[in-house]
């Protein structure tokens, strides 16, 4: 999974990236420097309630940028510097987000039956 998410990571500026399942289950976490708390220690489930309905969002904070855009299996975070371009980001999200969907069930099943 990690080759999905070179692009994002491989942009000055960007800091780590998350993905989160719907439930709150960490699902993978990249951050290329070493942070002060494991993301697996914590709790997610309460914080992916609160974004419910949410496409997108950018936090802006006084010493970095948080980045949150919806996938089919949960959420991206995107943890970065102020300096980074978001539109490039958004771009990055737009071109990754067709390999973050979730497996359709009796998609084999259809094959099977078709003509």
């Amino acid at each position: 999974m990690q080759e999905l998410f070179n692009d994002i990571l491989n942009t000055d500026g960007v800091n780590g990236v998350m993905l989160l399942a719907v439930n709150g289950e960490l699902l993978f976490k990249a951050f290329p420097k070493a942070i002060k708390e494991a993301p697996e220690k914590q709790n997610w489930r309460f914080f992916i309630e609160s974004l419910e309905g949410m496409r997108e969002t950018d936090l802006i904070f006084e010493k970095g940028r948080i980045y949150i855009r919806k996938t089919d299996i949960g959420y991206l975070v995107i943890f970065m510097a102020l300096s980074v371009p978001i539109s490039m980001i958004r771009l990055n999200c737009d071109i990754l987000l067709p390999s973050l969907k979730a497996p359709k069930s009796g998609r084999r099943i259809g094959r099977f039956f078709k003509k």
